[in-house]
């Protein structure tokens, strides 16, 4: 399998910010590599892919008004992960998924249940507010968790193979010669080794 290149971590500047309820801490570095779990409020939904178009679009305005490189990524029915790089000295991945979030949802038609918290703040109940946040450290955990990404489709049952899933980035990442076509073939190879433990 090629391998990436070494990500070049600057001298991290770690910042913190705490939400007004829950003792909640980012890690900012200017620069990084970061791997993003994205949920849905409903969890039985399956309007990521539903409206698979109207994400793309939220993506690539966004993009064109803040830079930052997609590493890689899978959308499944209600949930994404996706691994983003930032340019140097730009830390504010917060903000890209806030407007990505908004841009979706002014998309969507209205009526959508909502929690009484989304609904007390005004909030259209799309999303789930937060999102997982990981920074990647080294090219080891980079590898892993591209790994985690493309596999997570045959994690979740959606399909047999790796290869028949339509909303990710693994063809990209066949055309560069990074996977085979048949890579992770299939369920038995249950993906354990793909994020650290």
């Amino acid at each position: 399998m090629r391998r990436y290149p070494p990500i070049q971590l600057q001298r991290p500047y770690i910042l913190f910010y705490l939400l007004p309820v829950a003792d909640y801490r980012r890690n900012f570095i200017p620069g990084g590599s970061f791997f993003f779990t994205v949920n849905l409020a409903d969890r039985r939904s399956n309007l990521l892919t539903k409206r698979i178009d109207l994400l793309r679009t939220a993506f690539r305005s966004v993009r064109a008004r803040h830079a930052l490189s997609v590493e890689a990524i899978v959308v499944l029915l209600d949930h994404l992960h996706t691994i983003w790089t930032l340019p140097a000295g730009d830390a504010d991945f917060a903000n890209r998924w806030r407007l990505i979030k908004t841009e979706f949802s002014r998309g969507i038609e209205t009526g959508e249940q909502r929690s009484p918290s989304h609904s007390a703040k005004g909030e259209r109940g799309i999303w789930q507010r937060r999102y997982w946040e990981h920074t990647l450290r080294d090219e080891i955990d980079f590898e892993r968790h591209c790994n985690y990404v493309h596999f997570n489709p045959v994690k979740h049952g959606h399909v047999r193979t790796v290869s028949e899933w339509p909303y990710f980035s693994f063809r990209r990442f066949v055309r560069l010669g990074v996977y085979p076509s048949e890579w992770a073939g299939n369920r038995e190879d249950d993906g354990e080794n793909y994020v650290e433990r």
